[in-house]
C-alpha cells in the first residue's frame, strides 16, 4: 500500500531542496566573497531570488516555515556559508517578533507584507537587565504627536545596510516604557556604519547603526517590552532562546560544512594524509564525525521543545519557556566546543586555500557566548527546577 505525502511533507521537501540548491550555488564562490568582505548585497538577492526570505517567516496555513523546517534550511545554508547563513537565522527569528510583541491582527499583516514583499529582517532587542543599571539607555524614544522620534546608536551584528526591518527595544522618555519597533535602514536620520575587517562572519553584514531624529509611526511599535524576565509573558520569553537556537543551527551547520570539505579533499588526495596511509586519519575523522553527531542530536532535541512551545503560542505555561531556555543553553555551549574543534582540527588534516574560514567563521559566531555563564545557568535550572528560574538566566 502507497502512502500518501501531505501537502506539509511536499512543501517542507521543496524547501529544503531549495535550500541545498543555494546552498551549492553559495559554496562555489564562498571564498572569494568571504576574502572580499563586502555587504551581502549580492547575498540577499540569491536568497531573495530563491524565495528564502519569503519562505522563511512564521508559519501559516497558506505560507511560511514551521520551526523544525526553517532550522534545517538555515543550517543547510550555514554549511555553505556560515555569513549567510547567520543572517539567515537571523532574519527568520526576528521575523518572528510581530508574534512574540503585538497582537494577533498586526502580526498576521506585518507577516503577510513580510512574505508579500520579500522584507529581510534583522534586529538587536536587548535582554532584560535589572541588575544593571549602571548606565543609561544607547535608544531613546521621545514622543511626538501620535508617534516618536528615535535617537541613539546600536550593534547589529547582520544585514545592517541591507535590510529591510531592523527590530530594536528603546527606552520611552516620556513614560519610560521599553518599546519593541521596526526602523526601515533606509529611513530618514538612519545612517549604518560597517564592521570592516572581521575575523570571520564577514559577509553577514555587521555594523553600527545610528539613529537621528527617525520618525516611528504608531504601526511600527510592535509592542512593550517588561524590564524584567519575572514580567514577561511566557510566549513571548521565547523570543530570545528562539534567536539563539537559531544561532546554534548556524554554528553546527559550520562545523557540518568544514568536516565535509575536508573529507572532500581527502578524497581528492589534496591532503597531508591520505585514508589508506595512515590509520590514525581514520580515528580522527571518527572523532570529529561523533563530535557533529553529537551536537546534532542535542540541538535537535532543542528544536523540537522549541517548536512545542512556538505552537502552543499564548497558551504557553508559565514555566515552560525557563525549560526550553535550559534545552538551548545545553546546545549552545554542546554546538560552541564542537564547531571551535572541529573547524580546527581539520586544518591539520587537509591542506586547501580557505578551509580556515570555517574557524574564523564559528569563533567569531561563539565569542560573545561564554560557556562557564551557561554552565551556571544550567546548573541553576537543574537544582532549583520546578521553582521557576526565569528564561533570561541562560542569556
Amino acid at each position: 500500500m502507497t502512502t500518501a505525502v501531505r501537502p506539509a511533507d511536499e512543501q517542507r521537501h521543496a524547501l529544503l531542496r531549495t535550500a541545498r540548491d543555494v546552498a551549492d550555488d553559495l559554496a562555489t564562490d564562498a571564498i572569494a566573497r568571504d576574502q572580499a568582505g563586502k555587504p551581502p548585497l549580492d547575498e540577499t538577492a540569491r536568497l531573495r531570488e530563491a524565495g528564502l526570505l519569503a519562505a522563511l517567516t512564521p508559519p501559516r496555513p497558506d505560507r511560511g516555515a514551521d520551526w523544525r523546517t526553517g532550522c534545517a534550511v538555515i543550517r543547510e545554508v550555514s554549511a555553505a556559508d556560515g555569513s549567510v547563513g547567520e543572517a539567515l537565522a537571523r532574519h527568520y527569528a526576528h521575523a518572528w517578533s510581530a508574534r512574540f510583541y503585538a497582537g494577533r491582527h498586526q502580526a498576521a499583516a506585518l507577516e503577510e507584507a513580510s512574505a508579500r514583499e520579500q522584507w529581510l529582517w534583522t534586529g538587536a532587542v536587548r535582554n532584560p537587565a535589572p541588575d544593571d543599571d549602571s548606565a543609561g539607555p544607547d535608544l531613546a524614544l521621545r514622543p511626538r504627536g501620535t508617534g516618536y522620534v528615535l535617537n541613539g546608536r546600536r550593534s547589529v551584528h547582520t544585514a545592517a545596510a541591507v535590510a529591510d526591518q531592523i527590530v530594536l527595544d528603546a527606552v520611552c522618555a516620556g513614560t519610560g516604557d521599553l518599546l519593541v519597533v521596526r526602523i526601515p535602514p533606509g529611513a530618514q536620520g538612519v545612517t549604518v556604519e560597517p564592521a570592516h575587517e572581521r575575523l570571520g562572519q564577514r559577509v553577514a553584514g555587521a555594523g553600527d547603526v545610528v539613529f537621528e531624529g527617525v520618525a516611528v509611526t504608531p504601526e511600527q511599535v510592535l509592542g512593550r517590552r517588561p524590564h524584567d524576565e519575572e514580567s514577561t509573558a511566557p510566549f513571548t520569553a521565547l523570543a530570545e532562546p528562539a534567536l539563539r537556537l537559531a544561532l546554534c543551527h548556524v554554528g553546527l551547520g559550520i562545523a557540518e560544512g568544514a568536516l565535509t570539505e575536508a573529507r572532500d579533499l581527502n578524497r581528492r588526495g589534496r591532503a597531508y594524509r591520505l585514508p589508506g596511509e595512515d590509520p590514525d586519519l581514520l580515528l580522527t575523522y571518527g572523532e570529529l564525525a561523533s563530535a557533529a553527531q553529537t551536537a546534532t542530536a542535542v540541538v535537535d532535541r532543542a528544536t523540537e521543545a522549541m517548536a512545542r512551545a512556538l505552537d502552543t503560542g499564548t497558551h504557553l505555561d508559565a514555566e515552560e519557556p525557563a525549560d526550553v531556555a535550559a534545552l538551548v543553553a545545553t546546545a549552545e555551549t554542546v554546538t560552541s566546543r564542537a564547531a571551535l574543534h572541529i573547524t580546527a582540527r581539520v586544518l591539520e588534516l587537509a591542506d586547501a586555500p580557505g578551509l580556515d574560514r570555517f574557524w574564523r567563521n564559528a569563533r567569531v559566531l561563539t565569542a560573545h557566548h561564554p560557556a562557564a555563564h551557561r554552565l551556571r545557568s544550567i546548573g541553576e535550572h537543574y537544582l532549583n527546577a520546578p521553582h521557576r528560574v526565569p528564561a533570561a538566566v541562560f542569556r
